[in-house]
């Protein structure tokens, strides 16, 4: 793969000169297979392709009857072209790909989703933990997945807790049982944290797990009915009855699950377009049953084809699926994916995902039947989602009209960010910054800062050290220099959440930036009992004091503003409190490292025995002399 294997890559880069001499590097260019990156005059990729035949592809931009007003455009902008020679077609199309989400060149068709899907995960740990996994492949162990949602994650881990008794607790949480907890008591849980089961009775339940995500439920039962057999002729009537209860449990999701098709494992992609806005829409079946979906919407050149679109979309959604040599991932990519119409190096795809996926993967075409009615449903989704995403965008341009009507901005309201500061008792203080544009929220421009450095509990200090992190590279600006890059995501309006003393904060910042252009700063002051719909406007500099109707949309779109900046402060505190709250007292205790710290837990099994351990038995632990035994009782116990 070109990724794992640069020396089988040769880079040739053009000369760059003020106007593109197309002649002078069509000479020089080879005839190999490969992929080919053009840039502007500023050095920006602006479109990446592959070719069987470097040479002549290049040479088809600059004929002189170039019919594509997208191509002419495009040859209008060429300042340089990269290119870069592979062995073989497939790694130049691994290799495009992996440019195309590197680059995100504007002239391609561009499948923004910057979310990894979520994953079931079973550890390698003498006592497997089966929980959710988000993100790099890192850990030891075998990934299941990818499912559509994460609630579909917690869906399937409520269910496995009914069939097979795995634990599902953090190991830090595992390791530090002396009894068996609540799971346990409740039939969900083995206990193998306090050895309540064998080590080679938990594995079965493990590998039975394993059987069941991989959709082997009939294997599963058949094993299960064994067993009770088994126990029942050794007289174990205990066990068999539990493996009778197994067996009842799984039967009865099977009967809930299971629909009548066929098609145990497939992908169906549907694609609706309206003019030049597109939308994919991916169902997932897994064990004959539609298991999730998932909609996208791609930036789309106005002249491609349905056809280009579907095979930009899976080569960039199926190629990046991720790997690890940590652990194994099971169903990244399914059996099967079904389209509604024929793509360019079908075939070629096709291999490549098999090499990836490590098992046969066919792309069809030319359904009937049940594909030709999840093919119908995928693309009324499609639609479905489109219409409402537009819905949605008419609703909020409405709202930022409404709300330029009672500002009345000469320019119109563009941007709009919102301050929001949470704590608990003045302790980890963490402040937000959300953004709005007239799509809606720009969740990529939000930012949270932790704020430090100022009296516990002073929210109006918050609020300058949020103000100073988000602007403060504007003081570095000159006062009549508008073009600058750091002025370009400048606000029309800050909202700051608070009353007046927040504001004077955000009056005095700005005041101090000297700019010839500041966006409009209000204040949002609570209702009284908080309640919404009673929110006051406060102006900068008259403080003249604002109250909309309960009904207005301007209204609506500053209580969406605030709610939000108020939900993505209070996330990011509540992960910096629960941080805190998981960090071992012994991390405050000064002498004692990282080493001590495992030497002690190791030796007496975990904080709650060292915790209740007297001078005497702490200085029984390697390394710990009897001052340091005395000392760490004392800081554990508050003397």
């Amino acid at each position: 793969m070109p990724s794992k294997s640069e020396s089988n890559i040769e880079k040739i880069v053009s000369i760059q000169a003020p106007t593109f001499d197309s002649e002078a590097f069509l000479r020089v260019v080879t005839a190999k297979a490969g992929v080919y990156r053009m840039y502007d005059s500023k050095q920006v990729v602006i479109y990446v392709g592959k070719a069987k035949d470097l040479k002549k592809r290049l040479a088809s931009y600059f004929r002189k009857d170039v019919g594509s007003v997208k191509t002419q455009v495009l040859v209008k902008q060429i300042a340089a072209i990269e290119v870069t020679v592979t062995h073989t077609e497939g790694e130049a199309l691994i290799l495009e790909n992996n440019y195309i989400k590197k680059y995100q060149p504007k002239y391609n068709i561009l499948l923004r989703d910057d979310k990894s899907y979520p994953y079931l995960l079973i550890t390698a740990h003498k006592h497997p933990k089966l929980g959710l996994h988000r993100g790099g492949k890192k850990i030891k162990g075998e990934y299941f997945g990818p499912f559509p949602t994460v609630g579909a994650v917690w869906e399937s881990l409520r269910l496995m807790q009914k069939i097979f008794p795995i634990r599902q607790c953090e190991d830090s949480y595992y390791r530090a049982r002396s009894r068996p907890c609540l799971q346990h008591q409740l039939g969900r849980c083995s206990a193998p944290c306090v050895d309540k089961i064998s080590v080679d009775d938990y594995q079965d339940q493990v590998n039975l797990a394993k059987l069941f995500l991989q959709g082997k439920s009939s294997s599963v039962i058949e094993q299960l009915v064994s067993k009770m057999e088994l126990a029942s002729n050794e007289l174990q009537f205990e066990y068999a009855a539990k493996y009778r209860d197994q067996i009842v449990t799984l039967r009865k999701v099977q009967q809930q699950q299971f629909v009548s098709g066929h098609v145990a494992e497939l992908d169906v992609v549907g694609l609706y377009r309206d003019k030049t806005q597109v939308c994919i829409h991916l169902l997932f079946i897994r064990q004959h049953k539609i298991l999730g979906s998932k909609s996208y919407f791609p930036t789309v050149p106005s002249e491609s084809s349905d056809s280009d679109i579907l095979q930009a979309f899976i080569a960039q959604h199926y190629l990046s699926a991720e790997t690890s040599s940590h652990g194994k991932v099971q169903g990244s990519i399914p059996k099967e994916i079904v389209i509604k119409e024929s793509i360019e190096q079908v075939e070629d795809l096709a291999t490549l995902l098999s090499e990836q996926a490590d098992h046969e993967v066919k792309i069809s075409t030319n359904t009937r039947s049940e594909r030709a009615q999840y093919l119908k449903l995928a693309g009324t989704n499609a639609q479905t989602a489109l219409v409402t995403r537009n819905s949605h965008k008419e609703s909020m341009q409405a709202r930022f009209a409404a709300l330029n009507e009672v500002f009345e901005l000469e320019n119109g309201i563009q941007r709009i960010e919102c301050f929001d500061i949470s704590h608990t008792m003045g302790q980890q203080t963490v402040a937000s910054n959300v953004v709005f544009n007239q799509e809606g929220p720009l969740k990529t421009d939000y930012r949270r800062y932790n704020v430090f450095g100022i009296t516990p509990g002073d929210d109006y200090a918050a609020m300058a050290f949020a103000l100073r992190k988000r602007y403060g590279k504007l003081k570095a600006i000159p006062v009549k220099l508008e073009e600058h890059s750091a002025l370009e995501k400048l606000p029309d309006i800050v909202f700051i959440d608070g009353g007046k003393g927040q504001l004077a904060e955000a009056e005095n910042f700005f005041s101090q930036l000297a700019l010839t252009k500041t966006p409009l700063l209000v204040g949002v002051a609570k209702g009284e009992s908080r309640k919404p719909g009673l929110e006051t406007l406060i102006l900068a500099g008259s403080h003249q004091l604002i109250s909309l109707p309960a009904t207005s949309p301007a209204l609506h779109l500053v209580q969406h503003i605030r709610d939000e900046s108020h939900r993505f402060a209070i996330a990011g505190h509540r992960a910096k409190r629960q941080k805190v709250s998981k960090k071992s007292r012994l991390e405050s205790i000064e002498g004692i490292g990282a080493k001590k710290r495992q030497s002690l837990l190791t030796f007496l099994g975990g904080l709650q025995e060292v915790m209740q351990a007297d001078i005497i038995t702490l200085a029984k632990v390697p390394g710990i002399s009897n001052i340091l035994a005395e000392k760490i009782h004392n800081a554990l116990h508050d003397k």
